[in-house]
């Protein structure tokens, strides 16, 4: 084995790590179970705030299995760390391999309460509740050795009751997995939904507008307390064929003088994936657009806001888009710009790099991608 492929065995990822934590608490900390070679919190490359995570390098193996043992969930600046083997290979991470996933978790569940749940299975490489600024979102992913403890866990959780929460837990699919069997669903539809057809409506009307495209199964015309319609229901058809058809003919049609909207039934986490997708979509345009015409400026005088900042970049091109970090309302002497072409991007840097502009002179420079 090489001494690099041994001090990597010996690296540990601290994660869920508080903003103010520093490579000098860490190594406070990490060096009371060993000799530490090195430790990094990966910050920014714009800002250099810490994004909430770090690596610490250990001399010997055991010294790192030894903090992994007893620091994992520790407190640091009043916020819980999160050990676990520094895993560089992408593929262990994203082959799915003993890789579970966990939802409907009451949002008591915390990182240390997973791990404790579910490492009687066998030894677990990485587990993570999901939370956003209100707290737990009610899913987790915990990563086994082996896919033989991963089948354990599902066999034997799948279904448990926790915390009053019933479990589903299952493989872990990534996302073209995901969005295959989304598509899949989209062809094979039977269910279909239908509105704005006014409060006039009921289930008999509705039966009998859509039962020449095929067989229903079920009609549900949606009410309120008082059983007037909320204007729209589902209609569910025995074959997919029968559902399509009624879809293509019609959406769009005047039923009671209202243009209705037929289309597929979705369940809401369908919606949802489909709203991720398009938004996930639209970011990468934005940034496609964005890519190599994004500069950065630091050393900003505390008079220049944004409107002056486009004011003196303007001439070099078609700005999209201008931003100047702010803290309190005060500038914090730093911002972004960012304009339509690389060329007008080239042009300005090469102009305004090292300018006075207030009473300080400007250092300008590509935008990195973090």
């Amino acid at each position: 084995m090489s001494v690099e492929a041994k001090y990597r065995q010996a690296s540990l990822y601290v994660g869920d790590l508080h903003e103010d934590v520093t490579e000098n608490m860490l190594f406070m900390k990490f060096s009371t179970v060993g000799t530490v070679l090195s430790i990094r919190i990966c910050r920014d490359l714009v800002t250099r705030h810490s994004l909430g995570y770090a690596y610490v390098n250990f001399l010997h193996v055991a010294d790192a299995q030894k903090a992994l043992d007893t620091m994992n969930f520790d407190l640091i600046q009043g916020k819980s760390i999160r050990l676990m083997w520094s895993q560089r290979d992408s593929y262990l991470r994203k082959s799915g391999i003993g890789n579970v996933f966990i939802k409907n978790l009451d949002k008591s569940i915390d990182n240390k309460t997973l791990y404790e749940h579910f490492s009687v299975f066998g030894k677990i490489l990485s587990s993570k509740v999901m939370c956003d600024d209100q707290g737990s979102r009610g899913y987790a992913f915990v990563h086994f050795q082996n896919q033989t403890s991963a089948d354990r866990a599902i066999e034997e959780m799948n279904g448990t009751l926790l915390k009053d929460c019933r479990l589903f837990v299952g493989p872990f699919k990534n996302r073209k997995d995901r969005e295959a069997e989304l598509q899949n669903k989209a062809n094979e539809f039977t269910n279909v939904y239908i509105k704005n057809f006014g409060d006039d409506m009921n289930d008999e009307k509705l039966k009998e507008i859509f039962c020449q495209y095929g067989k229903i199964l079920s009609v549900k015309v949606m009410t309120d307390s008082s059983g007037k319609s909320k204007g729209f229901g589902f209609v569910s058809f025995d074959t997919h064929e029968a559902a399509k058809r009624a879809v293509d003919i019609m959406n769009g049609r005047d039923i009671c003088g209202q243009q209705v909207f037929v289309g597929r039934a979705q369940k809401k986490a369908e919606r949802q994936a489909e709203l991720k997708q398009m938004f996930e979509q639209q970011k990468q345009e934005r940034l496609w657009r964005c890519r190599g015409v994004k500069l950065y400026i630091k050393n900003l005088d505390e008079t220049i806001d944004e409107e002056k900042l486009r004011k003196e970049f303007s001439s070099f091109g078609s700005v999209s888009r201008v931003k100047v970090m702010q803290e309190e309302g005060r500038s914090k002497g730093y911002g972004l710009i960012c304009f339509s072409s690389p060329e007008e991007a080239s042009k300005a840097m090469a102009e305004m790099n090292g300018r006075t502009l207030g009473s300080k002179a400007l250092h300008i420079a590509v935008a990195q991608r973090p």
